[in-house]
């Protein structure tokens, strides 16, 4: 039994109390200066001298200011803040783009958010109206399947200056930065019939988006110059990764006339094909021709290297950003599309039917 002494056991250890945020006032009654001085200092503003500057932002480091967008944003009605949605962050593709138009944005101080929409046009929806609670001053989007001209429009009628990059929607009032994806798939498809194919099958693309509709023209194009019907070809829509490229294969070697050449709408579906008609024996290149689109990293490494379309991933997104920032700055720009011209690589993966380029694999 413990003895009872009569004095009282110390209270339990109680948290500190918070302390007061740290304002603007606190840096300039530190440094002697104005709390106009220290906002245009943390803003990279040239008005304020470069050592002011950097005495400013040492300061806020050592007491551990964080700035305040959403106070800043009602003084200049500007938040610093772009969003950008895009259908398949993890295509690589796009997050080449994403890097490009990422570099030009930060040099001008512009914070990047980012949604993956995955062609849902509710959760691209729900993105852009958290854009508009935090005042973005931009949207680089690029839409949503079923994504319409009216509620883009709203937007702009809003005051939100919208690019939109990679696809198009026919009457918006914003001006649109993408590859040329009906010439893409027509140089490929007349290589392909170049080397001597006339049986050549078109393989992915979703068919409500600009770009899905484009690449299967330019495909149907080559095609008919070519005095061959498409409607006779194997033409697969909607499919979009590397998962649907191998799913596509037994329906290709179901076919009672089979192709002697695929034309995949992107590389992701190119890679797919290849690898499970290489495990059924079938070997890319000599005896099946398999071409992608859009040139990712790694297609030229490939055995066979990839022969595919380059769609300037870097080129698109820095004039993405650049012609937002244009319209965030106040300048008019045209509603018309920015339309880039793309390259064709002729690699080892679609020579004349049963030539090889590339080396032959070990068994």
């Amino acid at each position: 039994m413990s003895e009872d002494n009569g004095s009282k056991s110390p209270p339990p250890e109680l948290p500190p109390r918070p302390g007061k945020r740290l304002t603007l006032g606190h840096i300039a009654d530190q440094l002697g200066i104005s709390t106009a001085t220290v906002s245009l200092a943390l803003r990279d503003s040239p008005l304020v001298a470069e050592e002011t500057r950097e005495k400013v932002k040492q300061t806020a480091q050592e007491i551990g200011y964080i700035y305040n967008r959403s106070a800043a944003s009602l003084r200049t009605s500007r938040s610093q803040i772009v969003g950008v949605a895009v259908h398949d962050i993890l295509n690589p593709y796009f997050a080449e783009v994403f890097s490009a138009l990422e570099d030009v944005l930060e040099e001008q101080g512009q914070m990047i958010f980012i949604c993956n929409h995955r062609d849902d046009v509710k959760r691209q929806r729900a993105f852009v109206n958290t854009l508009l609670q935090h005042r973005a001053d931009g949207l680089i989007l690029c839409p949503s399947v079923g994504t319409s001209a009216e509620e883009i429009n709203r937007l702009v009628d809003q005051g939100l200056p919208v690019t939109l990059v990679a696809r198009e929607v026919p009457g918006v009032w914003a001006p649109c930065v993408r590859g040329d994806d009906l010439s893409g798939t027509y140089q490929i498809t007349r290589h392909l019939l170049a080397q001597g194919h006339t049986r050549i099958a078109m393989v992915g693309g979703r068919r409500g988006s600009s770009t899905g509709l484009l690449r299967n023209a330019g495909w149907r194009n080559a095609l008919q110059e070519a005095g061959i019907d498409p409607d006779e070809q194997i033409d697969l829509p909607e499919l979009m990764t590397q998962a649907d490229g191998r799913a596509a294969v037994p329906r290709i070697l179901e076919a009672e006339v089979q192709p002697t050449a695929i034309v995949g709408f992107n590389d992701l579906v190119a890679f797919g094909l290849m690898t499970t008609l290489r495990r059924l024996g079938i070997e890319p290149g000599p005896d099946m021709a398999i071409t992608g689109y859009d040139d990712i990293d790694g297609a030229d490494a490939r055995t066979p290297a990839l022969t595919t379309v380059s769609n300037q991933p870097d080129k698109i997104g820095r004039l993405a950003a650049l012609t937002l920032l244009r319209q965030i700055a106040g300048e008019r720009v045209p509603n018309k599309p920015i339309v880039i011209e793309p390259e064709l690589r002729v690699r080892e993966s679609a020579p004349p039917p049963g030539v090889r380029l590339a080396p032959r694999l070990a068994e």
